[in-house]
C-alpha cells in the first residue's frame, strides 16, 4: 500500500483510557511523520456494554488533546459511516460469503453447553476452545434449525493445521500455531458483528495501511490473518504496542485503576504533559531529551523505536512533567486555564493583572493546575486566625512589627520588590526582631498563616492599599 492511512477504533464500552490515548498518540503520530491519513471509527458493536456518553467523552477528549483526525463521525470521508451499527449490512454481505465459501458455520450451542465445555477441558487441562460439535451438522439439520428460529451464533472455521507467520514492525518475525485459536464467533445472535469480523472487514474497505493496536490483540492476529486470506484480501501491516504496566510490573487495567484520560485532565494535568508523558510510553527518542511538544513529536516520531518491553507508567515523572509545564508555557495560557479551577472552588476572578501575579506566583509551587486557587485562596480569603497563630500575632513583639510597618507602608505608591527588600531590611534594624519573630506576624496579618510566598511578591498581589489594611486590622 502506497497510501498511509491509520484508524484509531475505540469501543464506547467506557472513557477514553490512557492505554486507548497512547494507540491514539501513536496512529496520529504515525501519519503526521509520514503525511499519513488518520481515521477514527467509533466499533460500537458490543451492544451489552454500550455506554451512554462514551462516543461524546471519546471524541471529546481527543479534541481537548489536539489530536482532530482526518476522517470519522462529525468529519464525514469517503469511507463513511464511520461508526459500525451504521455499516451492519457490509458485515452480513462478507459473513454470507464466508459460509458460502465453507470458512464459516452456524452454531447453535446455548450459553450452558458452551460453560459446561470449558470447565471440562479446564479441568482436563486442555487448550479451550470451541469443540466444532455444530461444524458436522448436516445441511438439512442446520435448515430445520434456522427454521424453527434457534438462536446462533456464525463462526470462522480455522485450519486444522497452520503456523501463521507475520512480519510486525515493533517485533519482527512472529509466527503462531493454528492449534491454539479458536473458531472465533463472527457474527453474534444479536445479529451485530464481532470485533474481528468488524474489524477486517472496515480495514479492508477503510484502505487502512497499518493496523496500530495493543499487544493483547497479538493472539487474535492469526484469526484476522485467516480472515483477510479467506475473504481475498490483503493484510495491513501488522503493529502490536506493548502492554502499560503498573510500577509493580502488573498491567495497568482500565476496569482496576483510575486511568480515564477525562479524569486526569480534570485533576489539573495539562494537555502538554499528557500527551509527550504517554509519548514516552514505549517510544524512545533517538536523543536523550525527555521534553517535546506534539509538533516536535509529529516530526520525530517512528514506530521503529517503539519497544517490545512493557512501559511502567510512573506517576512522579507525570507530575514532574506537568510541573514543568506549568512553569514554561505562557502566563496568559495558565491563567486562562486555571479560571474553571476558580470557579469550581467557589473563589471569585479577581482583575487580570492581579490574577497573574498570584498565578505565577502559584505555578512556581504547584503540580497541578487544580493547586493553584487553593494555593491563591490566601490572597483573596486569609484563613481566620485560630490557636497558636491568634495568641503569636497578638504578642506584643508581633503588635510592634506590625505598628512599623502601617506606620511605613504609603498605601497610595505602589512599592517595588527592591522597596519593600529595603523596608523589611530597616523594619529588623528598627524593630531589633528578627526571624520568624520579624516574618511571621506580617504573614499571618497579611495572608492568614505562618508560611507563604516571599513579602515582595506578597505586597505585589495584594497591593500597598490592600496589605496596609490587613496588617491595620490588627493593631
Amino acid at each position: 500500500m502506497d497510501k498511509i492511512r491509520v484508524r484509531f477504533a475505540p469501543s464506547p464500552t467506557g472513557f477514553l483510557h490512557i492505554g486507548g490515548l497512547r494507540t491514539a498518540l501513536y496512529d496520529y503520530l504515525f501519519a503526521r511523520s509520514l503525511n499519513g491519513t488518520c481515521v477514527l471509527r467509533i466499533e460500537d458493536t458490543d451492544r451489552s456494554r454500550y455506554v451512554e456518553g462514551a462516543v461524546d467523552n471519546l471524541i471529546g477528549s481527543l479534541h481537548k488533546l489536539g489530536l482532530d483526525y482526518d476522517e470519522g463521525p462529525g468529519l464525514g470521508g469517503d469511507f463513511g459511516p464511520y461508526t459500525q451499527s451504521e455499516r451492519l449490512e457490509l458485515y452480513h454481505q462478507e459473513a454470507q460469503r464466508l459460509l458460502e465459501s465453507g470458512h464459516a458455520y452456524y452454531c447453535f450451542c446455548s450459553q450452558k453447553t458452551l460453560e459446561e465445555m470449558r470447565a471440562k477441558q479446564q479441568a482436563n487441562k486442555e487448550f479451550v476452545k470451541y469443540d466444532r460439535r455444530c461444524l458436522n451438522l448436516s445441511k438439512p439439520e442446520v435448515e430445520a434449525k434456522l427454521a424453527a428460529g434457534e438462536k446462533h451464533v456464525l463462526r470462522l472455521r480455522m485450519p486444522d493445521k497452520r503456523k501463521f507467520g507475520f512480519d510486525d514492525l515493533i517485533r519482527g518475525h512472529v509466527e503462531m500455531d493454528a492449534s491454539q485459536s479458536d473458531d472465533q464467533v463472527l457474527m453474534k445472535s444479536d445479529g451485530f458483528p464481532t470485533y474481528h469480523l468488524a474489524a477486517v472487514v472496515d480495514d479492508h474497505y477503510m484502505e487502512i495501511s497499518h493496523v496500530i493496536r495493543g499487544e493483547e490483540w497479538l493472539s487474535s492476529t492469526p484469526k484476522h490473518i485467516w480472515l483477510y486470506e479467506c475473504l481475498g484480501w490483503q493484510a495491513p501491516q501488522w503493529v502490536h504496542l506493548p502492554l502499560i504496566l503498573n510500577p509493580d510490573r502488573s498491567k495497568l487495567s482500565k476496569r482496576m485503576n483510575d486511568v480515564s484520560v477525562d479524569s486526569y485532565l480534570q485533576k489539573g494535568y495539562l494537555n502538554e504533559a499528557l500527551l509527550n508523558f504517554i509519548a514516552l510510553l514505549g517510544w524512545h527518542p533517538a536523543d536523550d531529551r525527555e521534553l517535546y511538544n506534539l509538533a516536535e513529536l509529529c516530526q520525530l516520531f517512528s514506530l521503529e523505536r517503539v519497544s517490545k518491553a512493557g512501559a511502567v507508567f510512573d506517576l512522579a515523572k507525570l507530575d514532574w512533567l506537568n510541573g514543568h509545564y506549568l512553569r514554561e508555557l505562557p502566563l496568559e495560557t495558565i491563567v486562562e486555564r486555571c479560571l474553571p479551577y476558580f470557579k469550581e472552588q467557589g473563589l471569585p476572578i479577581p482583575a487580570i493583572k492581579v490574577m497573574k501575579r498570584m498565578v505565577g506566583a502559584a505555578r512556581e509551587r504547584c503540580t497541578l493546575l487544580s493547586e493553584i486557587p487553593e494555593y491563591c485562596r490566601m490572597f483573596i480569603f486569609p484563613k481566620a486566625l485560630e490557636g497558636d497563630d491568634l495568641d503569636t500575632i497578638r504578642s506584643e513583639s508581633s503588635k510592634q512589627v506590625l505598628a512599623w510597618f502601617a506606620d511605613q507602608i504609603p498605601g497610595s505608591m505602589p512599592l517595588n520588590a527592591e522597596e519593600v527588600e529595603e523596608l523589611v531590611k530597616r523594619g529588623i534594624a528598627e524593630t531589633g526582631l528578627k526571624g520568624k519573630a520579624f516574618y511571621t506576624p506580617l504573614r499571618l496579618a497579611l495572608i492568614g498563616q505562618a508560611h507563604g510566598p516571599d513579602l515582595p511578591s506578597t505586597f505585589d498581589i495584594l497591593g500597598d492599599e490592600e496589605a496596609l489594611r490587613r496588617v491595620k486590622m490588627w493593631l
